[in-house]
């Protein structure tokens, strides 16, 4: 199997030993992907929508250096640390990510790094 690591500058780098993507084949699979911003490598902000927000843009810049974007998604899996702000992320990605939309999972979780509210990564088809 040959793999291909993806990297961009348009996303902010990798904070631990991992890389923000690998392609096989037409297969892509992302890292996570928080509201980070790509120069400063600090939250957007404290609020969720903005930080939620610059994560997608993050994936999308992720999956362009890769050769696709949203639209090559089948698979999202989220993760919040209040799933009470269920309903903000679909609204958002409704906006974002083109039909058909993708499978998805989404879990709660205690918490997340950077003390970021809000994360995300895919799985892509080119």
């Amino acid at each position: 199997m040959h793999k291909e690591i993806v990297s961009t500058n348009a996303a902010p780098a990798a904070i631990g030993p991992y890389s923000q993507a690998v392609k096989t084949g037409l297969v892509v699979f992302t890292s996570g992907q928080i509201g980070l911003d790509p120069k400063t490598g600090e939250l957007v902000s404290d609020e969720f929508e903005p930080q939620v927000r610059q994560a997608f843009a993050n994936l999308e810049a992720v999956a362009r250096a890769a050769g696709g974007s949203l639209a090559n998604a089948v698979k999202f899996s989220l993760f919040l640390t209040d799933l009470g702000r269920f309903a903000t992320v679909n609204q958002i990605m409704g906006e974002l990510v083109p039909k058909p939309y993708p499978a998805r999972s989404t879990v709660g979780v205690a918490s997340l790094p950077k003390g970021a509210q809000f994360e995300v990564e895919a799985v892509l088809v080119l």
